[in-house]
């Protein structure tokens, strides 16, 4: 057995870390063999909620679970993290547009990336799940300097996965047997599913997809499942965001097996995106967790104009935190 791995989520007493913290604690995320010490970080008004949350987990007798903290200070739940969940902020609801959501949730982020820089692992990997979680990782990388941007990262997995099942179910075959979909830009209704390359089995997908289908109620279908489950449950996505997280941090953690996945990470100036915005690229990731956009792909009209839509609603926000980012 290895050594146990400290392993930090923030809004731990939340819906997405109901659903989360036992697929970290049963091995889904870093492994059957690796044991995680989980750092837990709620608001002081939720630790008594937390509290009943470490309960049941130390109630599941999990055999990968070798410690839970249960905390309201930054500075515990961060301490020699390895891996780190950004889940906790306000969710979006019925009356909520996206710039109430960055104004509600972007001064979380302070805190929690000075922490991050403070006492986090310098080789500590940070997804940030809470939306929009595109600026939000923005705000969070620019207040720990002294960590390097591939560091962090925000969560698109749940954009690919949306676009995989809705494959999947048109064709009539499991969402395991297609690869490399993924997606450009923000985790917003702007971001821009691409199929090109994308298999079935080994096949191109395009060639059993009809391109009005994907053109039409595939884009429609992605873009706005997040609201339609607001509207159809009257909650934001939690157990399918949560799932999204452990692909995410798995492929990060232990490789994507040579499998493009969609991430989003501090720009270099790929395919013309502004240096550090915070934007969905085709990725690759090595065992290592060394994570390589692929680069020189063919760039049509269609995707051109959605790139450019994601950046500009990426620079609108950046505009509106700039106060918060050091």
């Amino acid at each position: 057995m290895k050594a146990p791995i400290r392993v930090a989520v923030t809004g731990a007493a939340g819906n997405i870390a109901y659903s989360l913290l036992w697929r970290i604690a049963g091995g889904d995320c870093f492994g059957p063999d690796q044991p995680v010490i989980l750092q837990l970080l709620e608001i002081t008004a939720a630790l008594d909620k937390l509290s009943g949350v470490i309960m049941e987990l130390e109630d599941s007798a999990l055999p990968l679970l070798w410690g839970v903290v249960g905390t309201d200070a930054p500075d515990v739940a961060f301490a020699d993290t390895e891996a780190v969940f950004l889940v906790g902020s306000r969710p979006r609801t019925k009356d909520m547009d996206r710039s109430d959501l960055v104004a509600a949730n972007g001064p979380i982020f302070v805190g929690q990336g000075k922490s991050l820089e403070a006492v986090a692992r310098r080789t500590v990997k940070v997804v940030t799940v809470g939306n929009p979680c595109n600026t939000n990782c923005l705000i969070a990388r620019a207040n720990a300097k002294k960590l390097p941007d591939t560091a962090f990262s925000a969560m698109t997995r749940l954009d690919q996965n949306r676009s995989a099942a809705q494959i999947a179910k048109k064709l009539g075959v499991s969402p395991d047997a297609v690869h490399n979909v993924f997606v450009w830009g923000n985790h917003s209704d702007t971001m821009a599913p691409d199929l090109r390359l994308a298999t079935i089995a080994g096949a191109r997908a395009g060639e059993r997809l009809e391109p009005a289908w994907v053109d039409g109620d595939f884009k429609k279908t992605v873009a706005t499942r997040g609201k339609a489950i607001i509207n159809a449950r009257g909650a934001s996505s939690a157990a399918s965001a949560a799932s999204a997280a452990v692909d995410h941090m798995r492929d990060w953690w232990k490789g994507s097996e040579g499998r493009i996945v969609a991430m989003a990470i501090p720009s270099h100036g790929w395919y013309g995106v502004p240096e550090g915005l915070i934007f969905s690229f085709p990725v690759r990731i090595d065992p290592t967790g060394s994570v390589s956009v692929v680069d020189g792909l063919p760039v049509d009209a269609w995707t051109e104009a959605r790139i450019k839509e994601n950046v500009a609603d990426l620079e609108t926000e950046r505009n509106a935190v700039a106060a918060l980012l050091g």
